[in-house]
């Protein structure tokens, strides 16, 4: 199956240093809404994030201790050592040392236990709601109409499922046991700062708007930088993406020093942004360290000032220096939360509007089908395949009618082609017929009983399907062609190759039926691609074919083989035959010729030449030479 990568601006983007995570995120629309949709997600959690915020809270506390307790050994050792110096009888007191320091190991073991008990909690929580959101929106994939995947890319379809979930994952697991760990730590050691000494704490405090203010200005100052570097990185991933697709016609067109031209641009730019938003970021920690030295300095004056007048002892100045350095990182750590819980809440929104999105109608079936092996009974029937379309009407915007009054009668077994200009709506007839889409107005009926009246899995299973853009998912041959009838055997598998006159190919490949597909089926050719679709619709068995193009990239021979194939397969079937070559189409039972939605003429391949009318012109057209 092909997969479109998506470079996405909005991504996450994690810079190094300190505030390298401090880039402004995409914020939410309505920030308070879909954080009670994301809590409601987190409602069936509620005590293991309870437990997760206790532990996160213990683990701290048990931290934030440790200075204090490792004071009581600093103080313990500088008074022996005074002792000594005075000349005093006094001798250092190792046992009690010890005691001590096995005391702090016991802290810090306790601490890291509840910290990694928490980080295990926090990790399965947020691995468990993004599993049931990834459910939920590939759910929603199926239960979404055509009509949304026409006006919205596939790239950003795949960016819900990917980015935004991995963006509000990473989030979960990293802001919420962040923010407790940050308050209870700027709490704690705030109250053990006072513990020791007030007016230190004063002079600790002074120095705190002067951090925040410095702070706030880089990251201020970054936050635009940022931008512009996913904003680049986005352009230039495009770019390359882009280019390595087509790097067939690239080099046919000698585009490649425009590519590089256009590269080079692109990738200074990105680099010119990426610096300056580094470079800022790296100023952090200097910043930061440089504050910070600047009230150890006032902090060991004014303290050994009062120790020396016995007011403190050396212990306590000890601990309180360890303390001053835990309490401005808390400060940075606030700001990379919020920042963090700003994505996250804006990647929640995103794939919470993508699962609100209106979903198909499905009205309770009147009749069921009975399908292949199964005996009719009850409200089950069996397609025989005589379909009518009725006035049918029908545009993709409300504003634009494609089909707008469509009338035709097709009988059991019969072979209906239908042609046209490109627009006129052939490829829209055959989808309104499978249901693809629901009809404006007028009624689709087969073997009399409206389309409506039967769920869309049931009355698809009775249709097969060859479209001009073949699709083959990364797997074996057999598996690809099974697709169409899952529980077929490896016989049938190989019959219905044969009756696509496909299975020679196939057995001059290397590991035959068993070799692999690559992600973008490019190990064939376009038009072996297109056997396989073949042989994988003739394998459904369906009482109707569609059949859009279906020959439209296999070569004359091939094409003759597989259209006497085809009439064999198709005799006592109904099927749609959509072609542009009209030499294919000459023994169709019914040709429908469309313009501009409505049916200009309708009858065999003979009538309609003796008209000399719209399809004689259209058939004539192919075999008239250009005049220069």
């Amino acid at each position: 199956m092909s997969r479109q990568k998506s470079a996405t601006p909005g991504g996450p983007m994690h810079g190094h240093g300190p505030g390298g995570r401090m880039m402004m995120g995409e914020k939410a629309k309505n920030f308070r809404g879909s954080t009670r949709k994301l809590l409601s997600y987190l409602k069936p959690f509620h005590w293991a994030i309870i437990m997760v915020l206790l532990c996160a809270a213990v683990s701290t506390v048990f931290t934030i201790v440790g200075p204090k307790v490792l004071a009581k050994a600093t103080d313990e050792l500088a008074k022996g050592i005074m002792a000594v110096v005075t000349g005093g009888d006094g001798v250092i007191d190792f046992g009690y040392i010890g005691m001590v320091l096995l005391t702090l190991l016991g802290l810090y073991l306790l601490s890291a236990l509840f910290s990694y008990i928490q980080g295990f909690t926090m990790a399965g929580i947020s691995a468990k709601v993004s599993y049931r959101l990834r459910q939920q929106i590939i759910q929603k994939i199926n239960r979404l109409p055509l009509g949304y995947f026409h006006k919205v890319s596939q790239g950003e379809i795949l960016s819900r499922i990917t980015n935004d979930v991995d963006t509000l994952s990473q989030s979960l697991n990293q802001s919420v046991t962040q923010l407790i760990t940050s308050v209870t730590s700027m709490v704690g050691v705030l109250i053990m700062m006072l513990s020791i000494s007030w007016q230190l704490t004063l002079v600790a405090l002074c120095i705190l708007p002067l951090s925040l203010l410095l702070v706030m200005g880089v990251v201020k100052k970054s936050q635009g930088y940022f931008r512009d570097q996913q904003k680049y990185l986005g352009a230039v991933n495009g770019h390359v993406e882009e280019m390595y697709g087509g790097h067939l016609v690239v080099k046919a067109f000698n585009g490649e020093e425009k590519s590089v031209k256009t590269f080079d641009e692109q990738n200074k730019k990105l680099y010119n942004a990426g610096w300056k938003a580094q470079f800022l970021s790296g100023l952090m920690q200097p910043i930061m360290g440089f504050v910070g030295n600047l009230g150890y300095v006032a902090i060991c004056i004014l303290g050994a000032a009062m120790a020396a007048g016995g007011t403190m002892t050396i212990g306590g100045i000890q601990a309180f220096i360890q303390y001053v350095r835990s309490f401005t990182q808390p400060i940075t750590q606030m700001a990379n939360i919020s920042n963090q819980l700003q994505m996250a809440i804006a990647a929640a929104e995103r794939v919470f509007e993508f699962l609100e999105e209106p979903e198909e109608k499905e009205i309770e079936p009147k009749l069921s089908l009975a399908h292949r092996c199964e005996q009719p009974s009850g409200n089950k029937i069996r397609l025989k395949g005589d379909v009518r379309f009725s006035h049918v009407r029908f545009g993709y915007d409300p504003g634009e009618v494609i089909i707008k009054d469509f009338s035709a009668d097709v009988k059991a077994g019969q072979k209906v082609a239908i042609v046209g200009p490109t627009g006129a709506g052939k490829t829209t007839l055959v989808k309104l017929l499978m249901r693809f889409h629901d009809i404006d107005g007028g009624d689709i009926f087969v073997d009399g009983h409206n389309v409506k009246d039967f769920t869309k899995e049931d009355l698809r299973r009775e249709f097969g399907m060859v479209l001009q853009d073949t699709w083959l998912f990364n797997g074996t041959i057999m598996e690809n062609i099974r697709y169409g009838r899952l529980n077929a055997t490896d016989e049938e598998v190989i019959a219905a190759a044969k009756a696509a006159q496909v299975d020679h190919f196939i057995r001059t490949l290397p590991g035959g039926y068993q070799m692999q597909l690559n992600e973008e089926a490019t190990n064939v050719s376009q038009g072996q691609k297109q056997l396989l679709t073949i042989a994988r619709a003739i394998l459904s068995d369906a009482r109707i074919m569609i059949l859009d193009e279906a020959t439209s990239s296999v070569d004359t021979r091939t094409e003759m083989m597989i259209q006497k194939a085809m009439d064999n397969l198709l005799a006592g079937r109904t099927s749609f035959v959509i072609a542009h070559r009209l030499s294919t189409i000459k023994n169709a039972d019914l040709i429908l010729c469309l313009k501009d939605g409505d049916i200009v003429e309708q009858g065999t391949h003979e009538e309609l030449m003796e008209k000399n009318g719209f399809y004689a012109n259209l058939y004539n057209s192919q075999f008239e030479k250009i005049s220069a």
